[in-house]
């Protein structure tokens, strides 16, 4: 009878440990469902450091999280008008956001939080010399060595267009047509500057600052008299929700003021 008796406890314990992490269970399952989504952050792919770093430490901070889409500005822009769920949309080219705070997609027009930089990068073992500038392309180009050169598509990435603007300033526009290999954005543009049997690209100074890029090369800034102002500009969009503004004030707060700066950003005053 004892024998019955123990092992009619032992059952009993069994039954109610089990219905306890059941019960568990289920109520990590309802708060994971009551919880909100978190918002969708539409940034220009020269964010793609130092953003996560920034949200990383916003969750830490808060408990609040946040998830990105890379891209090109233009090609972010366009999704903003097609009705994507953006929360936040953080542009490279500040005309974009003018462009759908004019259209009544945004709070309103946004603020000021960085200044890109354009550079000159050359792959290990490339015959580019990035310390002599653009004009050593014209070197390459006499000597029948330049092979591909990467940039951004000027048609919807502020970088392509910088880059355009420095080439035809030096006079190569014409003369590197049948060399250059455009990315999307400037994300795959300095993918495509290391692979490919590139001689390099003009891209931005926080993706050569990147760790997956800044040991696969040299590179040198540009000097920025040379091209249109890479003016950033972030905007909170119409459906923004309590984290988003969260967020969006963090942003401007110094912790990710100064990470912009250690990721190659200019900031504004």
């Amino acid at each position: 009878m004892r024998g019955d008796e123990g092992g009619g406890r032992r059952s009993s314990q069994r039954w109610r440990c089990g219905s306890l992490v059941g019960a568990a269970l289920a109520v990590a399952v309802a708060m994971a469902q009551a919880q909100p989504p978190a918002p969708v952050v539409a940034a220009a792919s020269d964010l793609s450091t130092a953003l996560p770093e920034i949200a990383a430490q916003f969750t830490r901070e808060t408990g609040d999280r946040v998830q990105f889409v890379f891209g090109s500005s233009g090609t972010l822009a366009r999704q903003v008008r097609d009705g994507a769920p953006f929360e936040l949309y953080l542009s490279a080219d500040e005309t974009y956001v003018a462009d759908l705070a004019s259209a009544g997609l945004t709070r309103d027009g946004g603020v000021l939080y960085a200044i890109g930089r354009l550079v000159l990068f050359a792959p290990t073992g490339s015959p580019l010399v990035p310390s002599r500038g653009v004009d050593d392309l014209r070197r390459l180009l006499t000597e029948r060595r330049l092979t591909r050169f990467a940039m951004a598509n000027p048609t919807h990435a502020p970088y392509g267009r910088a880059a355009e603007a420095v080439l035809r300033g030096r006079g190569l526009w014409a003369q590197l047509q049948p060399s250059i290999v455009l990315g999307e954005n400037v994300s795959q543009a300095a993918q495509f500057a290391v692979t490919g049997n590139a001689v390099g690209g003009l891209i931005a100074y926080s993706l050569a600052l990147a760790p997956g890029l800044r040991d696969r090369g040299t590179f040198a800034l540009v000097p920025d008299t040379g091209h249109p102002a890479l003016r950033q500009r972030m905007v909170r969009l119409a459906r923004a929700g309590p984290v988003a503004e969260r967020f969006y004030r963090y942003l401007q707060g110094p912790h990710a003021r100064a990470v912009f700066e250690r990721s190659g950003f200019a900031l504004p005053r």
